[in-house]
């Protein structure tokens, strides 16, 4: 089994400790024109499941995540603006030289970013049926209060994507709220503007990750501010944010093959896990498919192995 980074000790002050990422402030020397403050954001191979961080971690799989936001936020910059100073590992420790030494735990897990204001809303776009929409769906004919045709199948594609926004909790799970109760939260301006990027970005996301093979049902984005500017941040687009299904056993009406953590979801269901923690551990078997589901959606999108 490969080695597996759970948790990042490096000589930057911690700003913020998630279920996946590692942030630091990156500020001395401020390096941004003007002085704006930094992060460096670390992807670690954590993994969590039913908002709880197992014990185990996927090798890999934070170096997945990172690169595969990488490819989206440069695939989709031209839509929006986004965080990413960069995520070259030669580049950050020129800047940063208090990380001199610090090169294999930062080997393309690392992205030093622009620190924003985040705007408190997570921005859901489903473009299919499935996980708790689908659940809605088959109760009152609607998905967080949007009407749709009736008849849908589980899995089956919407016929247009919906934007659904949630909540966004820092712990417990993210709750549902309508389109007027976020424009309420954050102003119709900026509610707007948010809605109208989340949906072209999935619809161009969405085109170019079926041509390679994969279906994204649905993803979630989140905004900051930045000099009173909307731009998109945190993670773009990866197995942890997105469902992903191979095109190639699509069949509607059923659960998908998936290429996220959906698999690891299912084992701890088959087990009866009381979804509290303390987590079990998974077995190697779980860890070594998981692994190989992430690297296998990173190679499809980018076109490339993680390691070339």
């Amino acid at each position: 089994m490969e080695e597996v980074v759970l948790q990042t000790q490096l000589p930057l002050k911690l700003f913020k400790k998630g279920k996946v990422r590692d942030v630091y402030e990156a500020n001395d020397p401020p390096l941004l024109q003007g002085g704006e403050p930094m992060l460096l954001v670390v992807a670690t191979d954590r993994i969590s499941a039913f908002d709880v961080v197992l014990p185990n971690g996927i090798p890999n799989k934070g170096r997945v995540l990172n690169m595969l936001s990488a490819f989206w936020f440069n695939f989709t910059k031209e839509i929006i603006p986004n965080h990413i100073i960069t995520t070259e590992d030669t580049e950050i420790i020129s800047r940063l030289n208090t990380l001199k030494g610090y090169e294999e735990t930062l080997k393309n897990r690392a992205t030093l970013a622009k620190k924003t204001k985040p705007i408190g809303v997570e921005c859901v776009v489903r473009g299919y049926l499935a996980g708790s929409g689908w659940k809605e769906y088959q109760e009152k004919g609607s998905v967080c209060g949007i009407k749709l045709p009736e008849g849908l199948k589980e899995s089956q594609r919407i016929p247009f994507p919906i934007f659904t926004p949630a909540t966004k909790a820092d712990t417990g799970h993210d709750m549902n709220i309508s389109e007027e109760k976020m424009m309420e939260s954050v102003g119709e301006k900026i509610g707007e503007e948010i809605k109208e990027k989340s949906l072209k970005i999935y619809e161009s996301a969405r085109e170019y990750a079926e041509e390679r093979g994969i279906i994204i049902a649905d993803t979630k984005f989140e905004f900051g501010l930045f000099n009173d500017e909307v731009i998109l941040i945190d993670e773009i687009l990866t197995p942890d944010s997105s469902r992903f299904w191979p095109k190639d056993s699509y069949v509607p009406a059923q659960p998908q093959n998936s290429f996220d953590k959906q698999f690891v979801r299912d084992y701890l269901e088959s087990i009866k896990w009381d979804k509290k923690p303390p987590a079990p551990a998974l077995p190697d078997e779980v860890i070594k498919k998981t692994t190989e589901k992430y690297l296998e959606a990173y190679r499809r999108i980018a076109g490339k192995n993680l390691k070339d």
